[in-house]
């Protein structure tokens, strides 16, 4: 399923993750707080994102459905896809291609392919 949220659903989501669970008039008196957002503006985008499937209001309580990590792993997984095929490897061919990697960034891409094996 693919996931799309605008960059204002995007901060909300943020918001909320970085929070829960929370209480929908808590919820309301923060957004009112951060961004001046009426009541009326933070459930219409509430509302929005729990009929993505992203987020849930149960017994007047906020919580995600989807995790900042698993959404982020979705919207990459959706980016391979739609521009590499799926692949992996031809995607970070294309970024090395242009940007050179430090011993560091080397270093850290062997220790995940090392611990993703030794997990297989």
């Amino acid at each position: 399923m693919a996931y799309i949220m605008t960059e204002s659903e995007y901060k909300f989501a943020e918001f909320i993750w970085s929070r829960e669970p929370l209480a929908s008039g808590e919820l309301v008196r923060l957004c009112q707080e951060a961004w001046g957002w009426k009541k009326s503006t933070t459930y219409t985008v509430l509302k929005k994102l729990c009929i993505k499937g992203i987020l849930k209001n149960e017994g007047a309580v906020v919580t995600a459905i989807v995790s900042r990590e698993g959404y982020l792993q979705l919207k990459s997984e959706e980016f391979l896809g739609k521009n590499y095929d799926g692949s992996l490897p031809k995607f970070l061919t294309a970024f090395i291609s242009r940007k050179k990697l430090t011993g560091k960034q080397i270093e850290e891409l062997r220790q995940i392919i090392d611990t993703y094996e030794e997990d297989r």
